[in-house]
């Protein structure tokens, strides 16, 4: 996924003009199949370990809402980023765990059912935390409109995944046949996020890309590092440590691109964090993984 999103990506930035007439809306069309598709993978049993590890998902969501937001404000700050940029790293940071991170944890051997059940409670907490927290962190730059962002996030994540679960319970059948083909879908829509934004805004990503890089990357590793180093003080086991570090440093990149997108219009360079996102973090969550999966103490 990491080197088809790339090459998406410089697809996208060397032939701009292909994509630019594509309208922003579709980034929520694409996000939304993508949540289908989750709801379809979803078991009720995913969330049983909320009632037979509280501790572990809590630990897991507080480090998510909480390290993940507050790395990007203050990267925003010392690195002096303009409103919009700004706005599109605390985006990312205040977002839920995304899909990729439960494929990362099982490569790298780590306690799969937890990442599955942190990545589900974050997301369902994300109508929520999500505008509170962006409202919090970037409220004193740009007018967040916190009850528009709620009702988006229900529509574009929530809803596609309710009606996928309805889907699996329904027809059985359609589901064992679909979700075969569902991580290759997920792979192309996400690329396909990644390539419309970086169309929209190729020019001013030449010009200013280096510093909004750096910071993408460094809050991506910097969120891998605490994750880790939160659940080894706290001397959780090495399998969780895994787990953790990962949800806490990968994000729902797509769902802050779709926010950037349809909320903060009149700040187009605010989709660009997420989509330097969506790229690296698949880079970075592949080599954690493959080093995590060596690690065994």
């Amino acid at each position: 996924m990491g080197v088809l999103v790339l090459l998406t990506a410089v697809l996208a930035l060397a032939f701009p003009s292909v994509l630019r007439p594509v309208p922003t809306i579709v980034i929520n069309y694409l996000l939304g199949a993508v949540m289908f598709g989750m709801g379809l993978t979803l078991n009720l049993s995913d969330f049983r370990i909320v009632f037979s590890r509280p501790r572990d998902v809590i630990i897991a969501c507080i480090a998510q809402f909480s390290i993940m937001p507050l790395l990007a404000w203050t990267l925003a700050r010392l690195f002096s980023l303009d409103d919009a940029l700004a706005l599109g790293v605390i985006l990312v940071g205040c977002c839920p765990g995304g899909t990729a991170s439960n494929l990362m944890t099982y490569l790298s051997k780590g306690d799969l059912a937890l990442s599955v059940g942190v990545t589900g409670v974050s997301t369902l907490l994300a109508p929520l935390m999500t505008p509170w927290l962006t409202w919090l962190l970037a409220g004193e730059r740009v007018h967040v409109d916190v009850m528009s962002m709620f009702l988006s996030i229900v529509w574009v994540v929530i809803l596609p995944i309710v009606v996928g679960f309805t889907v699996k319970r329904l027809c059985p059948e359609f589901t064992r046949k679909a979700v075969d083909y569902l991580p290759a879908f997920s792979s192309l829509a996400i690329a396909s996020i990644v390539a419309i934004i970086i169309s929209a805004n190729a020019g001013k990503l030449l010009l200013g890309g280096v510093t909004i890089i750096a910071v993408v990357m460094l809050h991506n590793l910097t969120g891998l590092g605490l994750g880790y180093m939160l659940s080894l003080l706290l001397k959780l086991p090495l399998a969780k440590r895994k787990a953790i570090a990962i949800e806490v440093g990968m994000q729902n990149s797509g769902l802050a691109s779709s926010l950037a997108a349809v909320h903060f219009a009149a700040y187009p360079m605010a989709t660009i964090p997420s989509a330097i996102f969506s790229v690296w973090h698949n880079i970075s969550g592949a080599l954690v993984a493959k080093y995590f999966s060596r690690k065994t103490a």
